[in-house]
C-alpha cells in the first residue's frame, strides 16, 4: 500500500521545483530542502535522488506518525492522512483525526474525547477502534469526509491569510481534497 502511495506522491509532485511563492523553498519530489536536510542530506536538491525521497516519505511520513498502525483499521483514512501529512505536516493531519474522532463520538458516549496532541498514540486508536466498531463500514467513509472537510477549510484559511497562496489554493483543492 505504502508503495502506491509515495509513487503518487512523487508523480503528482514532480521534480525539482522552486516556485517563489511557496516558504517551503526548493522541493524535489515533494521533499522541501529543510526535510532532507534534516535527513542527513547536504547536496544540491536538483540532485535529490528518488529513494533518499522515499525512504524519507516511508520512514517521516508513513511509520512515525502512525498511518501504518491507521492503515490496519482504515486503508483509506490512512491514504488520506498520509497525504495530508505530506502536505501540512503529519501533526495537521493527526489533529485533524483527533478533531473528527471526538466530534463524531456522540458527546463522548461511543468513547471518551481524544487529547488533541497531533500524535497517533494508543488512546487515539483506541478511539478510532470503537468508532469503527460503532459505526461500522460506513464509518470510514464519514470519517474521511471529515477530515478532508478541515483539509479544505485549512486551505482556505492559509489563501486568506497570505495572499501569496493562492497561487496554490486551486491545486490543493483540485488534487488533495475529495
Amino acid at each position: 500500500m505504502i508503495d502506491d502511495l509515495i509513487d503518487a506522491v512523487i508523480d503528482r509532485e514532480g521534480g525539482y521545483v522552486h516556485h517563489p511563492a511557496d516558504r517551503g523553498g526548493a522541493t524535489r519530489f515533494g521533499i522541501t530542502e529543510a526535510v532532507a536536510r534534516a535527513n542527513g542530506y547536504h547536496g544540491d536538491m536538483r540532485l535529490f535522488a528518488r529513494p533518499a525521497a522515499v525512504a524519507i516519505y516511508r520512514r517521516v511520513y508513513w511509520v512515525r506518525p502512525g498511518w501504518d498502525r491507521v492503515a490496519e483499521r482504515a486503508p483509506r483514512l490512512a491514504a488520506e492522512l498520509f497525504d495530508t501529512g505530506v502536505n501540512m505536516g503529519p501533526a495537521v493531519a493527526a489533529g485533524f483525526l483527533q478533531r473528527a474522532l471526538n466530534a463524531l463520538n456522540r458527546g463522548a458516549r461511543d468513547y471518551a474525547d481524544v487529547v488533541l496532541d497531533g500524535r497517533i498514540g494508543m488512546q487515539t486508536l483506541a478511539a478510532l477502534d470503537r468508532f469503527l466498531a460503532t459505526r461500522g463500514e460506513a464509518g470510514e467513509e464519514v470519517l474521511l469526509k471529515a477530515v478532508e472537510a478541515l483539509q479544505g477549510e485549512r486551505y482556505l484559511t492559509l489563501a486568506e491569510q497570505r495572499p501569496a497562496n493562492e497561487a496554490f489554493l486551486y491545486g490543493w483543492l483540485a488534487g488533495r481534497v475529495g
